[in-house]
């Protein structure tokens, strides 16, 4: 089974997001921040991450250059999820490492599309 982050201030985004992920056979683990999303990517580093870009403590954009400059052996799929949809945004996004964007709000069809682009599903 493979594994997912979900990383977002929301509690009803990482809930929504948790639902469909489940479908896909994702076991699921949360943080409500990107330091909270650093602490458990050392414990354990999964397979995709689904990243906000707004939150308190660690924004998205932070969390992905702290966790792109770790030397580990497994490199996760991030896939930034936010309602920051301008083309400047997704451009950083994806210089930093992101490899998929999905704008909010997002449904079942949109993620499995984004999971099936990057090779997951």
């Amino acid at each position: 089974m493979q594994s997912c982050l979900i990383v977002d201030d929301s509690k009803v985004i990482r809930k929504v997001a948790r639902r469909i992920l489940e479908d896909f056979d994702f076991s699921i683990d949360e943080a409500g921040d990107g330091q909270q999303a650093l602490e458990r990517c050392g414990v354990d580093m999964p397979d995709v991450i689904f990243l906000d870009w707004n939150m308190p403590v660690m924004g998205g954009l932070q969390f992905l250059e702290h966790l792109r400059a770790r030397e580990t052996e497994k490199r996760p799929t991030v896939i930034f999820c936010t309602t920051e949809n301008d083309l400047d945004h997704i451009r950083i996004a994806m210089d930093a490492g992101a490899d998929e964007y999905i704008m909010k709000p997002f449904d079942r069809d949109i993620i499995r599309t984004k999971l099936q682009q990057v090779g997951l599903i």
